[in-house]
Order: C-alpha cells, then sequence, then structure tokens
C-alpha cells in the first residue's frame, strides 16, 4: 500500500477493507482540509470503514459544518489559507457547548513545528499527526478520536 499524498493516492485498492477492520459505526467524522485531494480521499477511506463523513476544503466551513452537524470527531489540517487549523481549534474550543470537548486530530505535513504551536495544540486537546497517512494510521486514529466520545 501507498501513504495518502497530497495530490489523492490509490491505496491498497486490492486489500480488503475488512483485513483492516472489521467493525461499522455510525460515528460522524469531520474533516477540514484545504486540499480536496486529501479530503476526498480521507472521507473516501473512512466512509469505507462504515464511518459518516462530511468534509470542508476551509476552516469556516469547517465551523459552520461542525455547528451544524455536530461531529463525533474531527480531522483538521493545520496548514490552511486565512484561517489555519490551530485558529480553528480555538474558535471549536471557545464554545460552551459539545464542541468545545469534541477530539480533534491535526494533520500536517510541516514536520518543523514551532514549541509554542505544539505546546497550544496539546493545551487544546489536539492529537497530531504527521502526512503522509497510511490507511490503517487513518483508520486508526478515527478510533482512537471516537474512543473519547464512546
Amino acid at each position: 500500500m501507498r501513504p495518502f499524498e497530497s495530490y489523492g493516492a490509490h491505496v491498497g485498492y486490492n486489500t480488503p477493507v475488512s483485513a483492516v477492520v472489521s467493525e461499522q459505526t455510525t460515528s460522524k467524522i469531520l474533516i477540514v482540509d484545504d486540499d480536496e485531494g486529501v479530503t476526498q480521499t480521507f472521507a473516501r477511506m473512512l466512509r469505507l470503514e462504515g464511518y459518516q463523513v462530511r468534509t470542508a476544503i476551509s476552516a469556516e466551513k469547517g465551523l459552520a459544518e461542525a455547528e451544524a452537524n455536530q461531529p463525533d470527531a474531527i480531522i483538521l489540517d493545520l496548514r490552511m489559507p486565512l484561517v489555519d487549523g490551530l485558529g480553528f481549534l480555538r474558535r471549536l474550543r471557545a464554545h460552551d457547548d459539545r464542541r468545545a470537548t469534541t477530539p480533534v486530530a491535526i494533520v500536517t505535513g510541516d514536520y518543523f513545528l514551532d514549541d509554542s504551536v505544539s505546546n497550544e495544540l496539546q493545551e487544546l486537546g489536539a492529537e497530531l499527526r504527521f502526512k503522509p497517512l497510511w490507511l490503517e494510521d487513518l483508520v486508526g486514529l478515527a478510533r482512537n478520536l471516537l474512543k473519547v466520545t464512546h
């Protein structure tokens, strides 16, 4: 299998999904990334695992989607134009409702994060992962995030 890449990847189409994970779920996951190829690839793989997936290609659209649909978990890109993943997370955590505790994973291709950014992500309760992600990594990440809500 190949890792997910920014331009969409062909990830183990010969590998049966049941070989990766057999548990079906109705949990809702929101994916926010300005790269539509990544967003759609992640969404496709998680849908094959039985998750309900919504997507957004900007932080603003992602925040609106989170408010409207109350996802069980969010997978979020760090580097996006206008409002980045950290700005998204700050706004999400500022609410007094369920959004303040929604499990979030920040996924980035930036391996050289400032300590201040890493520390703030940790303080805001976000899990940090680096691109590219393998199918097993993405599914494992979703499962770990959902353990918090279920």
